[in-house]
């Protein structure tokens, strides 16, 4: 079992469409996961605003904050530099939700003027646009979340192709699939995640546990690497 661990991709809030836990840190605490990057709910379902001012009000060093960033006119925040005053270490796009082009003038731009690692949904984009996106900003890590194991030829081929690619782990959940992303591209490459609660975090912690891996590359998967991202 891994020493330390950091969940790369939790929400905190309520959620709309069901009754799950408001607050992650019993279930964290349950689990012995001992951080977690959070997004607010209420930036990913109905106000970015909201969302942001809230997650950037919990002041819980077991919490990492990752505010969801809406580029262009009218979008939350105002502008690049009102991230850089959050003193956050990594936010996060919704393209598809919040209806704006990941590729495109206005989303590289202001990407490239904030400078920090991106979370982003694969269900949010595809691989096409974030290798497009990839080549734009080469050295802008970008975190994909829930990749799936379904489409892992899809995402190996990107990360084939874009080096800042990483990828969280939570739903590779087929039978040696994270090991095979290790061997191809090295444990450097993957984070732990969950996506809770939402989506559920017991099977990625089992996951974790029962890593065919040597065990300093489960201690990278586990924390090391998202926190050399971060």
């Amino acid at each position: 079992m891994p020493k330390y661990v950091i969940d790369a991709h939790r929400l905190i809030g309520p959620v709309p469409f069901d009754d799950l836990p408001n607050d992650p840190r019993d279930e964290m605490g349950r689990l012995g996961i001992d951080r977690a990057c959070v997004t607010h709910t209420l930036s990913l379902y109905s106000d970015p605003r909201a969302g942001n001012e809230a997650l950037l009000a919990l002041g819980d060093p077991r919490l990492i904050p990752v505010p969801v960033v809406v580029p262009g006119a009218g979008g939350e925040p105002e502008g690049p530099e009102a991230v850089a005053a959050w003193g956050v270490r990594m936010i996060r796009l919704c393209p598809e939700r919040h209806r704006f082009d990941l590729t495109g003038p206005t989303a590289v731009r202001w990407l490239a003027e904030i400078g920090l690692p991106v979370a982003v949904d694969l269900d949010e984009t595809s691989p096409a646009q974030l290798r497009h996106l990839a080549e734009r900003l080469p050295g802008l890590p970008l975190l994909v979340l829930n990749p799936g194991y379904r489409r892992l030829r899809a995402l190996a081929e990107l990360m084939t192709e874009a080096p800042d690619v990483l990828a969280e782990i939570g739903t590779v959940n087929t039978q040696g699939g994270v090991e095979w992303l290790a061997a191809r591209f090295g444990a450097e490459r993957l984070v732990f995640g969950t996506g809770a609660p939402v989506s559920d975090d017991c099977g990625p912690r089992f996951l974790l546990d029962h890593l065919d891996l040597p065990p300093e590359d489960v201690e990278r998967i586990a924390a090391g690497t998202l926190e050399a991202l971060l």
